[in-house]
């Protein structure tokens, strides 16, 4: 294949990925499913996905169209109660959700430089790609808007801890799961459709 058709498919696969990434943000249960103050997503694996085959930088643009979907949806149309106060700050939406690509990438171009092997290095990077993100949220959640957040699980601000520790084994686990099955699939079946590789990607 010519660097053309190369950059071809790579514009493609980007373009596919923005497209996947603003519906499932816009769309309940396509993406995320509601979960009184959090969600339960699924939209991590696209992220993932894009800073594997495509390259950490381009991980990190999907993130970044995640992270603002997530804000104009704050906005437009919460799902839950107290959506417009935490995720329209920036650091809350944006930020982890950019992270992501870059762990995600970042991971999978160590571990594959250094072993060749495609599944342990896919398995690992989507487990701490998707681990970024729910850590990262709950996190600044928790920091930024304790009075909030603590009266939306009904707890107090110093049980909070506890209850998103909870929430990130309930939330997390599933999640981090999910891309370290899903991932690997959907990256094999690109590779094996076009002429991107690990090798050419990193």
């Amino acid at each position: 294949m010519s660097g053309i058709s190369s950059k071809a498919y790579r514009l493609s696969i980007r373009g596919i990925l923005i497209a996947i990434i603003l519906v499932q943000s816009m769309v309940p249960f396509l993406g995320f499913i509601p979960l009184f103050v959090t969600s339960l997503t699924i939209i991590h694996i696209t992220v993932i996905v894009a800073a594997i085959t495509l390259g950490t930088k381009d991980g990190m643009l999907i993130g970044l169209v995640w992270g603002l979907s997530t804000m104009f949806r704050a906005w437009t149309m919460p799902t839950t109660p107290i959506d417009t106060l935490i995720f329209t700050n920036p650091i809350v939406s944006v930020l982890p959700r950019i992270l992501v690509g870059l762990v995600a990438g970042g991971i999978f171009t160590l571990l594959y430089k250094k072993t060749s092997k495609f599944y342990l290095s896919t398995v690992v990077a989507s487990a701490l790609g998707a681990l970024t993100n729910t850590v990262l949220v709950l996190g600044f959640m928790g920091a930024l808007y304790t009075g909030p957040v603590a009266a939306a699980y009904n707890t107090t601000t110093s049980g909070l801890l506890s209850v998103l520790l909870v929430v990130v084994g309930t939330n997390g686990i599933p999640e981090m799961i999910a891309a370290m099955v899903i991932t690997p699939l959907i990256v094999k079946a690109i590779f094996a459709a076009t002429n991107l590789s690990p090798e050419t990607r990193i």
